[in-house]
This record gives structure tokens, sequence and C-alpha cells, in this order.
């Protein structure tokens, strides 16, 4: 299941679970004065933890690196289509929000977006 670089500008590597090494795809684009962060899963490229599981803690690590602060992103997670016969593997997207608990983000939630919704974004630079 190679993940397609379509899907990417680059890969991020992060501290996992446990400063397991691990890595994910990474696209940032400008969206209505925020920066769009769409983080991709790599699947068997990923030698750590996936980006779900990374969770906040991956955030904080973009964030970090690339200067930017939770409030001026929408962080997004993308499930890549890997035209598996397995539906776990259809190309899906996620906006991702955090509590922000004692310098944490903790308590994600997840709400689905639309792929017509997403080819709009990925339009803006």
């Amino acid at each position: 299941m190679k993940v397609s670089e379509n899907y990417y500008d680059e890969i991020f590597d992060f501290k996992g679970q446990w400063d397991m090494p691990s890595q994910c795809g990474l696209r940032i684009r400008d969206f209505e004065g925020k920066k769009v962060v769409i983080t991709t899963e790599l699947y068997q490229d990923n030698p750590g933890t996936s980006i779900t599981y990374a969770g906040g803690n991956l955030v904080q690590q973009i964030c970090a690196a690339k200067g930017f602060t939770y409030q001026d992103i929408i962080y997004i997670e993308c499930n890549p289509n890997t035209n598996s016969k397995l539906s776990f593997y259809d190309e899906e997207f996620f906006q991702v929000t955090f509590q922000e608990e004692n310098g944490a983000l903790t308590k994600p939630s997840y709400k689905q977006l639309s792929s017509d919704y997403m080819k709009q974004l990925l339009n803006f630079k």
C-alpha cells in the first residue's frame, strides 16, 4: 500500500508515542487567514505512530517546526486512497479540533469533510 505523493508536499518526521520515530505526509496551504495543515497517513512507510494516535502531540510538533500557533491553523487528517479492496483504505479527510488543557492539546473531535470541500480548499495557495 504505497501512498501517492500527490497527497503531500513533504515528509514530516515527528516523535510518536513513547518518542518513537514516526513520519507523515504534510501539506500546508493558506485559506481565509489561516494555515490549513493536512497530515497524511503513510501506512507501511511510517515506521512509528499513526497520525490519529499521535493526535495533539503531532499538531504541536508541526506548529513548533513551522512557526504556527494552534489558533492559527485548520488541522486535517487524511486517510489516502490506496486502491485497496478494503473500505478501511478509502480516501477520507477529517478536520480535527482539540481542547487546550495546561499547554497540551487533548480530547480530539473529528468532522468528516467532503471531497468537494477538500478540492475547493486545496485550490487556494
